[in-house]
């Protein structure tokens, strides 16, 4: 019984990354391959911007979102 716990703890963890709703920025940077400070600067110069959330002082970036802002754009 302790063991199916773990493993579906295990599971939940394992989400694959184009089925999650928010990136870290480490996600995001293998994820879009942009650079992880360049990622962290878009955020500070963009605190409200639609695409990002703050959890505490944590970054975290609306997938969905910040695909149709960088389809918008020619240069990041």
């Amino acid at each position: 019984m302790i063991e199916m716990e773990r493993e579906n703890k295990t599971n939940m963890n394992n989400v694959p990354i184009w089925e999650k709703y928010t990136l870290t920025i480490e996600e995001a940077a293998k994820y879009f391959r942009i650079g992880e400070g360049k990622l962290r600067r878009l955020a500070e110069e963009n605190p409200t911007a639609s695409w990002l959330i703050m959890n505490g002082n944590r970054i975290q970036i609306k997938r969905r979102q910040f695909e149709k802002m960088i389809d918008s754009l020619d240069v990041i």
